[in-house]
């Protein structure tokens, strides 16, 4: 997201959000460390912990972060499908490959099982907001009952996890395929899970 020349000056708790999301899109969650972080910005090691007391903290504002943009996306995303139900639906698995590929924050990230003991309002919101999103976008379909909702929802992230994690491991590296691709096969993909009336 921008952070990859040394900081100098200014906010640096929002710098060291930004230097998160690229080392995590760079080398994923298990790299992941606070002193890479401050070696990303050129400040000490011990600097970050000005403004977060442990690893887990940090990464709480970056899921944070991550989940309420990715919201945004998956809002926008679902907007431009028009108003068919399934397309919306589908759409946010594309606004998720693209998310992931750009920022290394994908559920994994957001839902890290580390972060919930970590007393984060701000997370928890954003957190909450997203699936929320996700279960209306996944409901307007009229499924049959609310476990059938469940599931669908289920079935969607996995379709778009799914293609993200096969982009960012290089499944797709020897046909050179670009990200918008891969996004619109996945959106591809969704739509098999509930296809619109007209599709049926």
């Amino acid at each position: 997201m921008g952070a990859n020349r040394a900081y100098h000056h200014g906010d640096l708790r929002a710098a060291l959000i930004a230097a998160s999301f690229d080392l995590l899109a760079e080398q994923g969650l298990q790299r992941f460390s606070v002193a890479a972080v401050a070696r990303r910005l050129e400040v000490s090691s011990a600097a970050p912990y000005r403004h977060f007391p442990d690893r887990n903290h940090l990464l709480s504002a970056v899921s944070a972060a991550a989940a309420r943009d990715l919201n945004a996306a998956i809002l926008a995303a679902a907007e431009a499908a028009g108003d068919d139900p399934a397309e919306r639906l589908a759409a946010a698995a594309g606004a998720y490959v693209r998310f992931v590929t750009r920022t290394g924050a994908g559920l994994p990230v957001i839902y890290a099982a580390e972060l919930y003991e970590v007393a984060d309002e701000a997370r928890r919101e954003h957190t909450r907001a997203l699936m929320t999103t996700m279960l209306d976008l996944a409901a307007a379909t009229e499924t049959a009952s609310y476990h059938d909702t469940v599931l669908l929802l289920e079935a969607s992230i996995a379709v778009a996890h799914g293609y993200a994690t096969l982009h960012s491991q290089g499944f797709f590296a020897r046909n050179d395929t670009s990200v918008d691709t891969i996004a619109a096969r996945a959106v591809e993909a969704a739509r098999t899970l509930h296809p619109s009336p007209r599709m049926r």
